[in-house]
């Protein structure tokens, strides 16, 4: 067994076992403090998308932007242009940047309905786009090529959420599996998550666990297994909240 980083700094550990065995079992437990990240933040005085655009674009003898790497495409996410033209309702001319994102996960929000096994993670973005529906994957690749499609940087974010009940506020979906968000990259801001499945920019009860291009980067857990016979998966998370450390 091995612990290392991958190409996008998270934390991965790999292992092999040979003998013959019947059952796999892999459990994580983690402990971890989290806080309101965006508190304050004010999406209106974000630059301009148009400019942002603008210094992602490559030009000779200028530094190097890590950013970059997520304009283009990847292998789960395209550009394409009905993705862009959508996105454009929301990104108009001098629109600050945060703001016109927020806008268009407004829009996703609303015109997708959240169906659990109606799309396979190897359904393309473009079919999702089309039938206007899928799960907290499908929202997310969606917005990625929404972003990219105009020049724009934008990440997959995997993690938990927290899904407690609160008085007055429905349950968040993705209760009890992974969840996936959106980050878009902002210079002033750095990179800023969006929740276009619960339309939300996530907080303290959004977990993140790790970032990539696509989902095919952030998979929990893969892996090839050789042998005969069938198999089956079966996946359980729980996000509690702890008590305060006793001071």
């Amino acid at each position: 067994m091995h612990t290392g980083a991958d190409a996008f700094g998270n934390v991965r550990s790999l292992f092999s076992i040979y003998a013959p065995h019947e059952q796999l079992r892999v459990e994580a437990t983690s402990r971890l403090r989290v806080r309101d990240r965006y508190a304050g933040m004010d999406p209106a005085a974000s630059p301009a998308w148009e400019q942002v655009r603008e210094s992602l674009q490559y030009r000779a003898a200028t530094p190097y932007v890590p950013a970059t790497e997520f304009v283009f495409a990847s292998p789960f996410v395209p550009r394409a242009r009905e993705l862009g033209e959508y996105a454009r309702v929301s990104f108009t001319p001098e629109q600050a940047l945060v703001q016109s994102a927020i806008d268009l996960m407004h829009r996703i929000h609303a015109d997708f309905r959240y169906r659990p096994a109606s799309t396979e993670i190897s359904t393309p973005v473009l079919t999702t786009f089309r039938a206007r529906t899928g799960v907290c994957q499908d929202f997310s690749h969606v917005m990625i090529g929404c972003l990219r499609s105009i020049g724009l940087s934008a990440r997959y974010v995997s993690g938990y959420l927290l899904t407690e009940d609160t008085p007055g506020r429905p349950r968040p979906i993705g209760a009890d599996a992974s969840h996936a968000w959106v980050s878009v990259y902002c210079p002033l801001l750095g990179w800023v998550d969006l929740d276009p499945t619960n339309d939300a920019i996530p907080q303290e009860k959004h977990i993140t666990l790790a970032i990539g291009r696509d989902y095919g980067d952030v998979a929990p857990l893969r892996g090839v297994i050789r042998g005969g016979g069938e198999h089956e998966l079966t996946v359980a998370v729980r996000v509690t909240r702890c008590e305060p450390p006793s001071t």
